[in-house]
């Protein structure tokens, strides 16, 4: 309830470690009731799925590592890029689709593919999830195996479904916006 609290402080030092994360913080008894908030607890809102995460705040001490692990955890973009981190909030998704991009973030065709996979991803924000997997990481080894994909057949997209684990692979050399529309609606069909 205090702007010059040091709880207050603690958040804006976690928002200048997240800046692509836009922050607000609000003492005002109509901003919380219409959020449905309390006082003492940080409310991260999700665009991509149009869902919401508490931390609440009223029974520890408030520091910006904690706030910055919470945001990092929870927070979904337009594209999230799938890490050990990232992995709570993509799991925890109320979206039942997800599709992957599995790719080599080295090569130097990734920024256009990126470009195209957030231009698709605009489409389809509130029905599918989309996640950037990293080929080169050791700890995303396991998904793409799941998959039953090699390295030689990437870049790949991967289109799944949590309720009943059905999914769908499409390897490609090249990502374009309609490539992925075509994929994501017959999948959805």
């Amino acid at each position: 309830q205090e702007p010059q609290s040091p709880e207050a402080e603690q958040f804006r030092l976690a928002a200048a470690q997240i800046p692509e994360v836009p922050f607000g913080l609000s003492s005002s008894a109509a901003v919380l009731a219409h959020y449905r908030a309390s006082a003492s607890t940080v409310t991260l809102f999700r665009r991509v799925d149009n869902d919401r995460r508490d931390l609440d705040m009223s029974t520890g001490e408030v520091d910006a590592k904690k706030l910055t692990r919470f945001v990092r955890m929870n927070e979904l973009r337009l594209v999230t890029e799938y890490d050990p981190v990232t992995a709570v909030g993509v799991m925890q998704s109320s979206l039942q689709f997800n599709l992957l991009l599995i790719t080599d973030k080295m090569s130097p065709k990734h920024p256009e593919r990126m470009r195209k996979f957030r231009a698709a991803a605009e489409l389809y924000k509130g029905k599918i999830l989309f996640i950037l997997l990293d080929s080169n990481l050791k700890s995303n080894e396991r998904v793409v195996s799941y998959f039953q994909l090699k390295k030689s057949q990437l870049p790949a997209l991967a289109v799944f479904h949590t309720p009943d684990d059905e999914h769908d692979v499409l390897t490609l050399e090249e990502i374009s916006i309609e490539r992925v529309q075509d994929f994501c609606n017959s999948f959805l069909q």
